[in-house]
């Protein structure tokens, strides 16, 4: 009888205990643990992360709740030993379970890059590796390394031609030479057989088409009227005239706050001084955008040799087929400027 009371105290106690361990079992793998109440949430990590600083990081920046059941089941299934890098969105209210399963299978997230409204390749260089892994640095001196230019087929004057403006997706990890290889891709599927054969009718070459594009664009922000810029400066080719365009001077200056070019800047000795060299400057004064890139494609056929900006401030401009009636445009306008104290 003492035996048989021993025997159910004990078959309780065992119930009691297995009970208790699958409830925990139950905790440690179903239960939120994860971004816990709050939103999705992004983690990125850095290559050579070993699992104790992960772990840290999750805890200290507020990923997880529980560190001791995260890693107990992060060993159990082996991901201490099996970290991958990369950009991952933890969901919220997610177990640990989920989690592991996420990060061991190194899933990432793709971040977006969008680069526009760039002047320099040192802003592209900054913009682009905003949201990724590749160093800002690594990328400026790839932009400056003739090599590596003359892989893709440009020289490190037009080298940004490359790049065409647009928002891209990428894994956070892409390193440096990666993203070339991406960029050159994209340059190769926006050059379609259409618009290799509309450059060829206008005697430029790709890189010759965004340089053009890129000084229309710094002409003017309005679409509808960069087709007319774009055909007044094809025009000026066609004549062997001088491009003659401010947007030009002011990167030559290298200040881009220079609002009202002036004659002091039309002396500057340098191969994007469109007053003093013939020609299309030797690269793109700024990253064009594909509207203007397909203004040059589709450029109006009409006569205009001159244009000046709009004494109205519209940010549209008079266009003119002589200098006498280009003269009068432009005095209209200086008139305009003076009258608003712009002087430089």
């Amino acid at each position: 009888m003492k035996n048989r009371k021993i025997l159910v105290g004990v078959i309780i106690i065992f119930s009691v205990l297995l009970t208790s361990l699958g409830y925990y079992a139950y905790q440690i793998v179903k239960t939120p643990n994860v971004a816990v109440g709050n939103e999705d949430r992004s983690l990125l990590i850095y290559p050579g992360t070993t699992f104790k600083k992960l772990q840290n990081q999750l805890y200290n920046e507020r990923y997880i709740q529980d560190p001791v059941s995260f890693g107990f089941l992060a060993r159990l299934l082996d991901y201490d030993e099996n970290i991958k890098p990369g950009h991952y969105v933890l969901e919220k209210n997610s177990s640990n379970l989920q989690t592991i399963r996420l990060l061991r299978s190194g899933r990432q997230t793709p971040v977006n890059v969008t680069f526009n409204n760039i002047r320099t390749k040192k802003e592209l260089a900054s913009r682009i590796s905003k949201n990724l892994m590749a160093e800002e640095d690594k990328v400026y001196q790839l932009l400056n390394d003739s090599a590596t230019a003359a892989a893709y087929g440009f020289d490190t004057l037009n080298f940004v031609a490359m790049f065409i403006p647009n928002t891209y997706e990428f894994f956070w990890t892409t390193d440096e030479q990666e993203l070339l290889e991406r960029m050159h891709k994209e340059y190769e599927r926006f050059w379609t057989e259409e618009r290799l054969q509309k450059a060829e009718q206008k005697g430029l070459s790709p890189q010759e088409v965004s340089t053009l594009a890129s000084i229309v664009q710094a002409e003017t922000s309005k679409a509808d009227e960069m087709p007319r810029v774009a055909g007044v400066y094809l025009n000026r080719l066609k004549r062997n005239m001088r491009l003659e365009a401010d947007p030009t001077l002011v990167y030559a200056a290298n200040d881009f706050t220079i609002k009202r070019v002036l004659n002091e800047h039309k002396i500057i000795d340098s191969p994007y001084n469109t007053y003093m060299y013939s020609g299309l400057p030797p690269g793109p004064i700024n990253l064009p955008h594909i509207t203007a890139v397909d203004a040059v494609l589709n450029a109006e056929d009409h006569k205009f040799i001159f244009f000046c900006a709009r004494a109205d401030f519209s940010g549209y401009h008079a266009f003119a087929t002589n200098y006498n009636e280009h003269l009068r445009n432009a005095r209209r306008y200086q008139r305009a400027l003076n009258e608003r104290k712009v002087y430089k």
